[in-house]
């Protein structure tokens, strides 16, 4: 690698240079590589690249399908590095699917696994305040998609920001086709509760069978909220709220 040290400050490519600009400002010259599209597609020393390239394809078109289908509430709890984190525990999941040949293991079928289940199941969309630091006490599911908080003490078992005077909460699931790249998100009614001293038996239902050919994504979204002269306004800053997978299931 030579640098350019001419007045003229080169970028492009001439002839078998290339001249580039390093992001520390300064500018280079390499020779131009011989490695081209089409050698990376056909030749043999390339196949490992090619079945990463298609596998890791797979993990990141199964990462949106799970952030699109559930942007209604996903909008009210998430946090910059969502991507990155989502991406890291798909290609886990994707690890998961021992049936595949290497290059066509996908996120779907390592879904179908226990193991591949478990490692998505609270999942926190919103790492700055996630579930376990929101809310100070164990949540029941039961049957037919109904999330109990039984004996729940807002004031007490939640940690909230200063500015909120109310919680809202609120279930959704999602059914996700891999196979058809298709979304359906079903979510409760919003249950808002004063932060107060009031125990409450609070069960959240969801009055939904999934499909057949579906994963589902059961989610649990904590919101708060401040009351103003009678009427509740979300707050300004959502990143005190939580959205989290508390069960993972193929139908």
């Amino acid at each position: 690698m030579a640098r350019v040290t001419s007045i003229f400050s080169i970028e492009g490519t001439i002839g078998e240079l290339t001249f580039y600009r390093h992001r520390n400002g300064k500018h280079f010259v390499r020779g131009k590589s011989s490695l081209t599209k089409e050698r990376v597609a056909s030749d043999s020393a390339f196949e490992r690249t090619r079945e990463n390239s298609r596998e890791f394809a797979d993990l990141n078109r199964a990462g949106k399908l799970i952030r699109q289908g559930c942007r209604a509430l996903l909008l009210l709890a998430k946090d910059p590095k969502l991507l990155q984190r989502m991406v890291k525990v798909l290609m886990q999941v994707k690890a998961q699917d021992l049936a595949s040949e290497r290059g066509k293991r996908s996120v779907a079928k390592g879904l179908l696994t226990a193991e591949g289940r478990r490692l998505l199941t609270g999942f926190d969309f919103n790492s700055r305040s996630t579930l376990g630091s929101v809310l100070l006490c164990q949540y029941v599911l039961e049957s037919d998609y109904v999330l109990g908080l039984p004996s729940l003490v807002p004031a007490t078992m939640l940690q909230y920001p200063k500015a909120a005077t109310h919680v809202a909460f609120q279930t959704g699931l999602l059914e996700v086709d891999f196979e058809q790249g298709s979304t359906v998100l079903r979510c409760s009614s919003i249950q808002q509760l004063p932060l107060d001293l009031s125990p409450i038996d609070l069960k959240i239902s969801l009055d939904h069978t999934p499909s057949d050919s579906s994963i589902s994504f059961w989610m649990l979204l904590v919101e708060f909220l401040q009351e103003v002269n009678g009427a509740l306004y979300p707050l300004h800053d959502q990143s005190y709220n939580a959205l989290t997978v508390v069960d993972v299931a193929s139908q």
